[in-house]
């Protein structure tokens, strides 16, 4: 077990009033454990309680051999396994809820103890996420690296006049080659007008054509961690107006990440970004929150955006990637990643973001 992790969720707990998680989701248990589990179907559950008495519920089809710190209780596929996770808990105690837990589990559970507290529990693992340690930073430098080797890559491939798809299936080789265990999201290599879909996790057989935008947003999964960056580059040639909307991106990220310091409104840092692209034209072309968290998932709760006051804390980790997309002529984002510190930020980011032609 993840000791310090462990007791932080143990004393949120307690804040919140509950006294035991059933926590369910396999990324929140590896955050505890450092087990992978994917059941499928079946149960699995961490009891995690406020008397320190945690247990890990799973099915025998996932042996589990090594002493993990706290009891393993493993049951068949014809066992009734809510009820059995409720020979570990304080049946007359308050529950906290994996809001992942399928209902068909959670509707029995409220079948067997009908009077009890029942709330959502993930909130508080994922506040705990929300904030790294040390060790995850390190995992997430490293991760972060391995993206800025593979971005350099594709952009000596963008040369070699090569389909979208073809790009595609030689940054998954450089993945392997760099000992990643893949992809943290489907990989965007967007060539002109596809780089106006914000999303275009379909590559085609679109070929480069001189002045085109090219929108390369890709990420590895290394050590269970993930990494994630953006950058747009230009082929043969820039038009005037692919300039200034890349201009315009460029200093909307800029302006953003100068504010970014313990105690800043995250709903700051996008207006930073958007007020600057909405004074020179592109506002309406900005069509997405200005970034969202990142650890052991691409997307983890919390993001940056209008709609989160939350302020920054240390140990948050995430993205700043504004963007234009001017449907049927030009897209350009352009997305670091950050860490929250003491005095201000640790950009994880190194890779160049002036604009660049290839030829």
């Amino acid at each position: 077990m993840k000791d310090s992790r462990v007791q932080n969720i143990t004393n949120k707990m307690k804040e919140e009033g509950y006294d035991q998680l059933l926590i369910s989701d396999p990324t929140a248990i590896f955050y505890l454990t450092g087990l992978w589990i994917h059941p499928g179907e079946r149960l699995l559950v961490l009891v995690i309680r406020a008397d320190g008495k945690n247990t890990l519920v799973v099915n025998k089809l996932f042996p589990i051999t090594e002493d993990i710190g706290i009891e393993k209780v493993f049951i068949d596929d014809i066992d009734d396994g809510v009820k059995k996770v409720l020979d570990y808990c304080d049946a007359n105690g308050s529950f906290g809820i994996d809001k992942n837990w399928p209902s068909h589990f959670l509707l029995h559970l409220m079948e067997l103890v009908p009077n009890v507290k029942l709330g959502n529990g993930s909130e508080i693992i994922d506040d705990a996420r929300a904030i790294k340690d040390d060790e995850e930073k390190d995992l997430m430098r490293k991760a972060q690296a391995d993206d800025e080797l593979a971005t350099d890559f594709v952009k000596h491939e963008l040369s070699k006049d090569l389909t979208e798809i073809e790009v595609t299936e030689r940054l998954g080789q450089k993945y392997k080659e760099l000992g990643d265990s893949g992809y943290s999201f489907d990989p965007i290599i967007a060539y002109g007008a596809n780089g106006a879909d914000p999303h275009h996790q379909e590559p085609d057989d679109s070929r480069l054509k001189p002045g085109d935008s090219i929108v390369v947003d890709i990420g590895c999964v290394r050590d269970s961690y993930c990494s994630d960056m953006t950058r747009t580059f230009f082929y043969k040639e820039v038009s005037d107006k692919s300039r200034d909307v890349y201009e315009t991106v460029l200093e909307g990220k800029r302006r953003a990440m100068a504010l970014i310091k313990p105690g800043v409104e995250l709903a700051t840092l996008d207006a930073a970004a958007r007020d600057y692209i909405t004074e020179k034209g592109y506002g309406e072309y900005f069509t997405h929150r200005l970034g969202h968290f990142i650890g052991i998932e691409d997307h983890e709760t919390g993001d940056v955006s209008t709609a989160n006051h939350n302020v920054c804390e240390v140990g948050n980790v995430f993205s700043i990637e504004p963007g234009v997309y001017i449907p049927g002529e030009v897209g350009v984002r352009i997305e670091d990643l950050v860490i929250v510190t003491e005095d201000g930020y640790e950009n994880l980011n190194k890779y160049p973001d002036d604009l660049e032609i290839i030829q």
